[in-house]
């Protein structure tokens, strides 16, 4: 289990151990993020929450899990083409 916590007086808040956070909360529906500590926000695939929808974007196959959908996620390559403005 991963504990976290930041402290950063210029800031005016000191986060210690009575308010760190774990990796529980990064669960949605008991699954965690595809690349854990990367630069993608989708849910990683299991039995119960397999990647099988398309990019609503690129419309490429098996790209999205049911989660990724619900939350109106695109696949990573366009989610990166669009945050770095080549679309």
């Amino acid at each position: 289990m991963t504990r976290w916590w930041h402290n950063n007086e210029d800031e005016g808040y000191d986060y210690g151990p009575e308010d760190e956070w774990e990796d529980e909360e990064e669960l949605i529906d008991g699954v965690g993020f595809m690349d854990p500590g990367g630069n993608s926000a989708l849910r990683a695939a299991t039995p119960s929450n397999p990647r099988i929808h398309p990019c609503p974007t690129c419309e490429q196959p098996n790209r999205l899990t049911a989660i990724d959908v619900s939350r109106g996620y695109q696949c990573d390559r366009c989610a990166d083409r669009l945050e770095r403005g080549y679309d």
